[in-house]
């Protein structure tokens, strides 16, 4: 079984933030600071991609919806039919 290789980060934060990360830790059962920085900071970065990757996913997904939007198609028969069913509706009220 192949191990990850490991890398080292450091940073340096007031005395009041590291008191309150390790408060947080306790609280939330890791068994050190580095547990939940990591696990804290994996979690933010996983949301921040998705979060980037759901409003379009590739470079093929962006032209299709540019060039919808800049240049949209006639409305077919269907959509006609059902507009004018729709003010039909409203007239109705």
């Amino acid at each position: 079984m192949k191990t990850a290789a490991k890398t080292r980060f450091d940073t340096r934060l007031p005395k009041e933030q590291k008191e309150l990360f390790e408060y947080a830790a306790n609280l939330g059962g890791f068994r050190n600071l580095t547990d939940f920085i990591v696990f804290s900071a994996r979690e933010q970065a996983n949301k921040i991609i998705e979060s980037h990757n759901d409003i379009l996913s590739s470079a093929r997904d962006r032209q299709l919806f540019f060039n919808a939007i800049m240049n949209p198609p006639n409305p077919n028969n269907q959509l006609k039919k059902a507009a004018a069913r729709y003010k039909k509706a409203l007239e109705n009220k």
